[in-house]
């Protein structure tokens, strides 16, 4: 969808006829409808220039994801290991606290690693020159 400027005159156009036709008293619901008829258009356009964008980069929605649950392991880690550091220490001491980071670090190198393993797989419908 694209906002051209006539399609958007003529709305205004038909928005302004309709308020003389049916009086002050349906004005605001007529504003409020063509409001909502260009807050759409506008929605399009953005969805339609942010997936332009993505195809460009190359990060298409599931690298985006990727990205993005990446980072969220990561905080949830640090976030998480403050109590698990203090429950850990409490109980086991040092060998506590070591076998309880040790685990978070291995968690997050695991969810890396698969993450890299993914984005250097080539996508399954795509065929090889040799095949």
């Amino acid at each position: 969808m694209d906002i051209s400027q006539d399609e958007l005159r003529r709305d205004l156009d038909a928005a302004v006829q309709t308020r003389k036709e049916l009086g002050r008293e349906y004005e605001s619901e007529i504003v409020d409808s063509f409001l909502a008829r260009i807050d759409s258009r506008l929605d399009a356009r953005v969805e339609q220039r942010v997936a332009e964008r993505l195809d460009r980069s190359g990060g298409g929605p599931s690298g985006a994801r990727g990205r993005g649950s990446r980072m969220g392991l990561s905080i949830v880690s640090l976030v998480m290991g403050i109590p698990l550091t203090a429950i850990a220490s409490e109980s086991a001491g040092a060998t506590g606290l070591v076998v309880c980071w040790i685990g978070i670090v291995g968690v997050n190198l695991a969810s890396a690693l698969g993450d890299r393993r993914r984005e250097r797989e080539p996508s399954r419908g795509a065929r090889s020159e040799w095949t």
